[in-house]
C-alpha cells in the first residue's frame, strides 16, 4: 500500500508539473494581486469547509473514522485530485494564482486549524509542521516552479510537453487507483450506512456552492473556486489522521469513500459548468 501511496504522489506532482509548464510568473502572483479574490478563497476553502466538517461530525450518528476524515480533508485546503480539472473549467491565472497563494498559507493553517478543533472540541489534535511543509512542498510548490521554470528557460518544449506530460499524470493515477479501490472495496463498504453518504454527498454539494457563490462575478473564477473548495490534499489528510489517530485502521479507506464519492458528486458540476463556459474560454 505504501508504494501505491507513493504512486499516487507522483503521478500528483506530474499533474501540478504539466500545469506549470503552461503558465508564467505572472500566473502565480495572481491572486496575491487581487487581495479580493483571495480573501473570498480562503474564506471558501480554509473556513467553510472545516465548518461544515465539524458540523457534520456533530450532527450525524457517523463512525469516528469518517469523522476523522471528514475533518482531515477540510483542513487539508491544498486542491491536488481536481486541479487539472479546475484549470480547464475556468481561468488557468486565477486556478495557479490561488494554488500558490493557498498551499503557502495552508503550511500555517493546517497546524493553526487544529489548535483551534482542539480548543473547541476538547480532542488532542496536532500535526508535524515540517511533515507539512514536506508534502506541500514536495507535492506541490516545487513542482509547479520546476514547470514555470523550465517554460522560462525553453518555452518551446513546455509547450510541446505540457499536454503529454499532463496526460501521463492522468493514465498514471487512474492506474494507480485502480488497485488502490480495489483494496479498500471491502473498507469502504463497511463504512457506508448511518447517514455516511449523505454526510459526504452534502460536505461536497455545500462546497460547491459555497465556491461557486464566492468565486465572483467571473463565470471562470466560480468554476475554479467550487473545484478548488470541495478537492483536498489527500496525503495530508492521511498525515493528520496517522499522527493523531493511528488506533484507526479505517481511516484511511475513509478517506478514499470521501474523494471518491465528492469526486462522482462533482461530475454533473463539471458538465453544468463546460456547457456554461463563455465561448471565448472554449476556443481558448
Amino acid at each position: 500500500m505504501e508504494l501505491l501511496i507513493t504512486a499516487l504522489k507522483i503521478s500528483l506532482v506530474l499533474a501540478v508539473f504539466a500545469l506549470g509548464l503552461s503558465v508564467t510568473p505572472r500566473d502565480l502572483t495572481y491572486a496575491l494581486r487581487r487581495p479580493g479574490e483571495l480573501s473570498r478563497a480562503l474564506l471558501s476553502m480554509f473556513v467553510i469547509m472545516p465548518t461544515v466538517a465539524a458540523v457534520i461530525a456533530a450532527g450525524f450518528d457517523l463512525t469516528q473514522s469518517v469523522e476523522i476524515a471528514l475533518v482531515a480533508l477540510a483542513v487539508s485546503p491544498t486542491p491536488a485530485l481536481q486541479l487539472r480539472k479546475a484549470a480547464k473549467a475556468g481561468s488557468t491565472s486565477y486556478a495557479v494564482g490561488v494554488l500558490a497563494a493557498t498551499s503557502l498559507l495552508a503550511i500555517i493553517w493546517i497546524p493553526l486549524s487544529l489548535e483551534i478543533l482542539e480548543l473547541l472540541f476538547g480532542i488532542p489534535l496536532q500535526i508535524d509542521l515540517f511533515r507539512i511543509t514536506g508534502l506541500v512542498m514536495a507535492t506541490v510548490l516545487a513542482p509547479l516552479g520546476a514547470g514555470i521554470a523550465v517554460r522560462a528557460w525553453t518555452p518551446g518544449f513546455a509547450h510541446r510537453a505540457a499536454a503529454p506530460c499532463s496526460k501521463l499524470a492522468s493514465v498514471t493515477l487512474l492506474i494507480c487507483l485502480i488497485p488502490v479501490l480495489i483494496v479498500m472495496l471491502r473498507p469502504m463498504l463497511s463504512l457506508v450506512g448511518n447517514g455516511t453518504l449523505a454526510a459526504i454527498v452534502g460536505f461536497t454539494v455545500v462546497g460547491l456552492f459555497a465556491g461557486h457563490l464566492l468565486g465572483g462575478p467571473s463565470a471562470e473564477n466560480r468554476n475554479v473556486l467550487a473545484l478548488f473548495t470541495i478537492s483536498r490534499h489527500p496525503g495530508i489528510a492521511l498525515a493528520i489522521a496517522q499522527s493523531n489517530f493511528p488506533e484507526q485502521r479505517l481511516a484511511m479507506a475513509a478517506i478514499v469513500l470521501c474523494v471518491v464519492v465528492s469526486s462522482v458528486v462533482s461530475l454533473p458540476y463539471l458538465r453544468w459548468a463546460k456547457r456554461h463556459r463563455p465561448a471565448a474560454a472554449l476556443a481558448e
